[in-house]
């Protein structure tokens, strides 16, 4: 794998002292100007990942290669974005992997699509559906920009009215009534195939559930995950004052076949 830094590569400056974190895409000529100071983009270009340059006020950072989240965390955002510790926890209870097929729904600014499109690659596919172009558009932009857009058909319908993929590993929902999607999730599933939602109050989850167990799904459960990070320093490590709370709720499932 090249570790050479490269013009037209995104890459993350660290400044490790104020934990700060900017994203760029080297050009040759450019400067980033800071409140850290002026960076000329021509001194990383050739440099190895992971080394170390200063800008013109002497701050010392390193040069990084982003990670899914950093790219993520700098999306354009027309709607609010799943929270990537919800993400994470949808990629690991569904098993999604290289080759799968997935179904979302509520496409947003593509954040989850991304997610997913990046653990199906380079054998698998997303569908995901969204109701309004515009908010397709933006979510297109955001997946072509970290080069995730070939591994994704964006469909801009009604998910209410119909899932026209079939024998699908997973249909995944962020809407506000993922009951009315669930008849057509079971249908669009191959047997056994894994269903998740994401609904950020106790009355969503309760009317998906009822639906589920009505719909023939088995395997129900429903978690909640929260993150906190841990202030680590000599003589003083403790937990972080601010802390990823209760963002939502998320219910998984698995299709039974009526006999």
């Amino acid at each position: 794998m090249q570790n050479e830094i490269k013009t037209g590569e995104r890459v993350i400056l660290f400044f490790p002292k104020k934990r700060k974190k900017i994203l760029v895409e080297i050009e040759a000529d450019k400067e980033i100007h800071t409140h850290l100071g002026i960076i000329r983009l021509n001194d990383l270009i050739g440099k190895e990942y992971g080394s170390s340059a200063k800008s013109n006020s002497n701050k010392k950072f390193f040069v990084l290669k982003p990670d899914l989240s950093d790219h993520l965390l700098k999306f354009r955002r027309p709607t609010q974005v799943l929270y990537l510790k919800d993400a994470a926890l949808i990629i690991l209870q569904t098993g999604i992997c290289s080759g799968s097929i997935v179904v979302e729904a509520g496409t947003g600014s593509g954040s989850l699509t991304s997610f997913l499109a990046y653990y199906v690659k380079p054998d698998g596919k997303v569908y995901s559906y969204e109701l309004k172009e515009e908010i397709l558009r933006a979510a297109k932009k955001n997946l072509a920009q970290i080069g995730l857009d070939d591994y994704v058909e964006l469909i801009c319908a009604d998910v209410t009215e119909g899932i026209r993929e079939t024998d699908v590993d997973a249909v995944i929902l962020d809407l506000a009534s993922p009951w009315d999607v669930i008849p057509h999730a079971h249908r669009s599933l191959k047997g056994g195939g894994l269903f998740a939602s994401f609904s950020p109050t106790y009355n969503q989850v309760e009317k998906t559930v009822l639906s589920l167990l009505k719909n023939g799904f088995t395997d129900i459960k429903t978690f909640e995950c929260m993150l906190r990070e841990i202030k680590v320093e000599e003589g003083s490590t403790r937990p972080a004052t601010r802390m990823i709370g209760h963002t939502g709720f998320v219910t998984f499932a698995k299709k039974i076949i009526f006999e």
